[in-house]
This record gives structure tokens, C-alpha cells and sequence, in this order.
């Protein structure tokens, strides 16, 4: 249970998420990174997570095995992986789901084998996920920029779901 937010704005695609693991209603620790930035073939993606934080890992590994197969082509990696996650025995059961971004695109992968561009910049998943989403849509028309929306989205989704706090962890990638 998470909130992860991704925004796209300005020459700038930002993905923010907070930093609570919990374990049923417990916290378990307030200051977890469940958004990174990795650089496969030399070219740099983040990536954000919700669910299970050893099912994301996993998740994680073979996305940039698929980008180092496949170098530059995000959209075609994150297909290749939605594939491979819904027909492997194993992958199948993992529980999480992805957004992720190269510069260009600003992506959502689930374990359904969806892979989602999401419209109007603007993309969130996990438990405060939907509170994100709204607050983000409501943001992005005004004069503020990606960084500042996701910030104060996922205030308001840390304010609303109690999975959810304020330890923001954000990376943002000039858009290609």
C-alpha cells in the first residue's frame, strides 16, 4: 500500500512516491525509496512502485533487462514485460504495478498486462492513488510545475489514505 505519482509537464516528467511500508494496519518504516531511477544501455528511467516491495524488485530486474534487449525503446520494453507478466507461471502472482518514465513517455504497467499512457500527464497508482490522480488533474492547468504538482498531490493523498505519508521521494527527467 502506497502512493505513487507521475507527472508530465513543461519539458519535465516528474514520478513521486512516500515512503511508508506498513504490514496490515502497522507501520512497519516511514522512509522506504519506492521510486528510482535506473540506467540500462546508458539511457536513464525511473521508476515507481506500488505492492509488494519484493514483487516490484523483481519487476524492476527484468524491466531493464528488457530496455538493455531493447535500448532507447521504452514503450516496447514495458510491452515485452506486461507480456512476460501475465503469461509467466511465476511473474503472474506478483503484486504490484509500475509507472515509469524515459523522458518521452510516462507509463503505467500492471500485472493485468495493461500498459497505460496515461492522458493529460497525469498518471497514480496504489492505495492513495486516486486521491493523487485528482489532486494532480486540478494542478496541472494552473502555473505550477511538474515538480510542485506531484508535491502537492501527494500531500493531499498522505492527508486522505492513511497508507500513505510525507516522506517524499521524487525524481524528475527533462522530457526528450
Amino acid at each position: 500500500m502506497t502512493t505513487i505519482v507521475g507527472v508530465k509537464k513543461a519539458g519535465e516528467i516528474v514520478i513521486a512516491g512516500d515512503g511508508q511500508v506498513s504490514l496490515g494496519n502497522t507501520v512497519i518504516k516511514g522512509t522506504a525509496r519506492k521510486v528510482r531511477r535506473m540506467s540500462p544501455g546508458g539511457r536513464d528511467v525511473i521508476a515507481g512502485f506500488a505492492g509488494s516491495t519484493a514483487d516490484a524488485f523483481t519487476l524492476f530486474e527484468r524491466l531493464e533487462k528488457k530496455l538493455e534487449a531493447a535500448p532507447g525503446q521504452l514503450t516496447r520494453a514495458a510491452v515485452e514485460l506486461a507480456k512476460d507478466w501475465r503469461t509467466d507461471k511465476y511473474l503472474r502472482n506478483l503484486e504490484a504495478m509500475l509507472i515509469v518514465t524515459d523522458g518521452t513517455d510516462l507509463l503505467v504497467i500492471t500485472g493485468a498486462g495493461d500498459v497505460l499512457e496515461p492522458e493529460g500527464g497525469v498518471a497514480a497508482v496504489g492505495s492513495g492513488g486516486n486521491f493523487a490522480l485528482a489532486a494532480a488533474r486540478a494542478l496541472i492547468d494552473g502555473d505550477l510545475g511538474a515538480e510542485e504538482i506531484a508535491r502537492k498531490a501527494m500531500k493531499i493523498a498522505a492527508e486522505i489514505c492513511v497508507y500513505t505519508n510525507e516522506e517524499i521521494v521524487l525524481e524528475k527527467i527533462a522530457s526528450a
